[in-house]
């Protein structure tokens, strides 16, 4: 069975799209050749800037004959339906089948398909590959037709086995595939001539060329730590511009060069985004001071003065780039020393959102919750809400102008320069943060009351606004929030009652006053309209107003008047409705979180349903000791014992239309497993009230179980449904005692199975 090897040749294609267009390539082509019934082993892609390259084993030499069965129009229908059906199927009507049906006999026609060879099919699909490819941006160049990202210029397509290759017959708008080629543009320019996949990697190899992105980047990391290592200094990862820089080069050269003096006092992230955005430098430290202090570049090509000439260049231009960010943090120090004021008045002027207001409203309800939440996170008051009012300042620095990812950690910096205290300059760093579910968590009861304060805004301001997150569409990252407030809680084991900070949030507040002012002000426009009209003394101008026209301004204003005051409405409505939405939201994401500890959904469902869930603390700390009682065999069993028990008391409730739920005594009591029941009862319950109190949940289930063997011997031995009136309604008060009791710990009617 022959091996394909498909190599698409073009200019540089962007890093950004590279791994998903070899993942493309992959899929269209090996879903296109077995639908066409042609089969292989194994398939595998490798990419480079300039190569998108595909590898099949084991490919099929044709797809099988096939034979296609279609049914035809009942026998004895008319001849002008059946000549029809003989046109689409390519048949005589000699060649027709008859069939029982339901319906009567059917004509059916057997079309066999002749199977076809592999090049061919593969010529047909990579085609329409190439010429249907999903790229997020393409582009068309000369005269032809064809688009790609950047212009194509060789098909490599060829089949090969043990007798040698073939190419297979493929012409895409003039470009004609071939067993051909290039090597590194600089250092092995010229074609090669290649004849299986194995021949193709290691002439690529000689011809400099790294095809694996994998191999490229390690070769990247270990050169790099090497040469800071031998310079007694380290190297800073990044993952995500070690795959960028691995993309943008086919043979890896490795330089370290120096960051001049003038530049070293920058803030070591300055340096390190400057490098990494512009030029795409990696950081090097010296891990006894932190300060950045050299970088590492990587160059496409080995030169004759091993790289100097390249690094003097890149020097240079860093040296520039540095230049600008110097000027940039030595302005803005000159503002943070001074308060930082100019910087929070320019907040007015920054649209947070059309419907929410500016940075500077959004700061100042962000101080407002951060002083409420200051008690409960062991936060002092005013600290929390000292840095919330400088939280945001540093968004209209010239700095963060410059670099919007470091928002806030510039924000510190500043804080610092101005005398506030490292509480107050570690929560303005710390306010975005979690960032993502691997980012950490701030532990400073001040950063924690600002982080929780600004997330919580922001969810109880879209979800007042009713913008809240649709399908995959989260512009303004709520679901990030919203886990950030979900990680803040738990991993600072926070007692917050959400449902009260959702509905009594600033934001409210804020928009009520805003409704009532423009009612205020429409209010007594109306009334001014309506004494002028009511003067008997007024006749109005032509220059100025005639009655007519201020009957029609008075018309507008009522009009307005019943607008702003069907939203105050409204906006009344949606507070008592949003925050149990926004729970809810929050309670979902919570199950994802929670989902990777193992606990199932339905332990979750069962202790939402309690009280006091939107403490999520409590919530996760109940549902926790639930999932670790249900997979003990004790807990499985008295779970079996309570759906017993509440299947039928449900049952005999319907039936007796009564509701049973207290009276049960036990001189009632006939059989021995009856009286130990009642026993046993007595005795767990108060432990497990008390252990309830206390939220000693693991404690409580733990005593819970001991009721596991009383129940169990009780549904063996007795009867419930006995023809003894006094005893049944005894017992069916019993199981209700039982079911109660279950119930205090978790809603166990929504555990499945």
């Amino acid at each position: 069975m022959p091996d394909l090897l498909i190599e698409l040749f073009s200019e540089e294609i962007p890093a950004r799209m590279q791994a998903r267009a070899a993942a493309d390539l992959k899929r269209l082509v090996t879903d296109g050749i077995v639908e066409a019934g042609l089969t292989y082993a194994h398939a595998g892609t490798q990419v480079t800037p300039r190569r998108l390259t595909l590898a099949l084993e084991g490919v099929a030499e044709g797809s099988p004959d096939s034979v296609e069965e279609r049914r035809g129009p009942k026998v004895g229908a008319p001849d002008k339906a059946v000549e029809g059906f003989l046109r689409g199927a390519g048949l005589a009507r000699e060649d027709l089948e008859t069939r029982a049906d339901k319906k009567g006999e059917v004509y059916v026609a057997r079309i066999r398909h002749a199977g076809r060879p592999a090049a061919e099919i593969v010529a047909e699909v990579l085609e329409a590959t190439i010429r249907g490819f999903p790229w997020p941006k393409s582009m068309r160049w000369g005269e032809g037709s064809l688009r790609w990202v950047r212009p194509l210029h060789r098909i490599l397509c060829i089949l090969s086995g043990p007798e040698g290759h073939e190419v297979v017959p493929l012409d895409v708008d003039g470009i004609r595939a071939g067993d051909v080629t290039e090597g590194h543009r600089f250092m092995s320019p010229g074609e090669i001539r290649v004849s299986s996949f194995e021949d193709y990697q290691a002439k690529l190899k000689r011809a400099h060329v790294m095809l694996d992105a994998e191999e490229r980047a390690g070769t990247i990391r270990s050169e790099a730590q090497n040469m800071a290592f031998a310079a007694g200094l380290e190297l800073v990862e990044d993952e995500g511009l070690l795959a960028e820089v691995a993309g943008l080069v086919e043979w890896p050269v490795t330089l370290m060069g120096r960051i001049d003096e003038a530049f070293l006092d920058l803030p070591a992230e300055v340096l390190q985004t400057s490098m990494r955005e512009h030029q795409k430098f990696f950081s090097v430290r010296d891990p006894e001071t932190g300060r950045i202090v050299r970088f590492v570049t990587v160059a496409n090509r080995e030169t004759a003065d091993d790289g100097a000439t390249i690094l003097a260049g890149n020097q240079r231009v860093l040296s520039a780039r540095l230049a600008d960010a110097a000027f940039f943090w030595e302005n803005d120090l000159v503002v943070a020393k001074d308060g930082m004021t100019p910087w929070r008045e320019a907040l007015g002027s920054v649209t947070f959102h059309a419907k929410l207001g500016s940075e500077a409203d959004r700061v100042a309800r962000i101080a407002a919750l951060a002083r409420e939440l200051a008690p409960a996170v062991g936060a002092d008051a005013d600290m929390a809400e000292r840095a919330a009012r400088l939280a945001k300042a540093d968004l209209v620095s010239e700095m963060v102008y410059e670099f919007p990812e470091l928002q806030g950690v510039m924000g510190a910096y500043y804080a610092r320069a101005a005398g506030e205290a490292p509480d107050v300059a570690d929560a303005v760093a710390e306010h975005y943060a979690p960032l993502g579910p691997s980012d950490a968590v701030p532990t400073a009861p001040v950063s924690v009351a600002v982080s929780l304060a600004e997330k919580i805004d922001k969810l109880a301001g879209f979800w007042a606004i009713d913008e809240k997150p649709t399908g995959s569409k989260d512009p303004f990252a709520l679901r990030r929030a919203g886990l950030g407030v979900i990680r803040l809680v738990l991993e600072n084991g926070l007692r917050l009652g959400l449902r009260d900070l959702f509905a009594n949030g600033p934001i409210w507040e804020v928009v009520r006053k805003d409704i009532n002012a423009r009612i205020g002000e429409l209010e007594a426009d109306e009334a001014k309209k309506e004494v002028e009209l009511s003067d008997p003394e007024f006749r109005g101008t032509i220059l100025t107003r005639t009655r007519e026209a201020i009957s029609e301004e008075l018309a507008s204003t009522k009009d307005k008047l019943e607008h702003w005051r069907k939203a105050l409405l409204d906006w009344d409505e949606r507070q008592n409705a949003a925050p149990a939405d926004l729970l809810s939201f929050l309670h979902e994401r919570l199950k994802v979180h929670l989902r990777g500890e193992g606990v199932p959904h339905d332990v979750i469902d069962a202790c939402l349903a309690m009280e006091g869930s939107d403490d999520l603390t409590l919530l996760v700390h109940r549902a926790r000791a639930l999932a670790a009682f249900l997979t003990s065999d004790d807990g499985e069993n008295l779970l079996a014992g309570f759906r017993r028990a509440n299947n039928i008391l449900a049952q005999a409730e319907e039936a007796d239309g009564v509701e049973y739920s207290f009276g049960a005594d036990a001189k009632h009591a006939r059989t021995d497993e009856e009286k130990a029941l009642f026993a046993a009862l007595d005795q767990q319950e108060p432990a497990i009230e008390e252990a309830m109190k206390a939220e000693d949940f693991a404690t409580a289930m733990a005593t819970l179980a001991r009721l596991r063997a009383p129940i169990d011997a009780f549904f063996e031995a007795v009867q419930i449904n006995t023809d003894n009136q006094i005893v049944r309604r005894n017992r069916l008060n019993l199981l209700s005692r039982i079911r109660t009791l279950c119930l205090g710990v978790a809603d166990l009617t929504r555990i499945e199975g």
